[in-house]
């Protein structure tokens, strides 16, 4: 995983930890992971107004 091994992510995980306190960390993440969730139904409701979009200018050429 990206060249990352356990001790690395252990560090990483330490000085976290260190930085933002044990209690803070779980809302950190919480909120990461609303954020990212968030993008991605962004992103997925683009794709679909392209469908969309896309559908409606077949019906218009087949109409004419």
């Amino acid at each position: 995983m990206f060249g990352i091994g356990m001790q690395e992510l252990l560090i990483i995980l330490l000085i976290l930890v260190l930085l933002f306190g044990s209690k803070k960390l779980p809302e950190l993440a919480r909120g990461m992971g609303e954020a990212l969730k968030e993008v991605r139904k962004g992103f997925g409701e683009d794709s679909k107004e392209k469908t969309h979009h896309k559908s409606e200018e077949k019906k218009e050429t087949k109409d004419e």
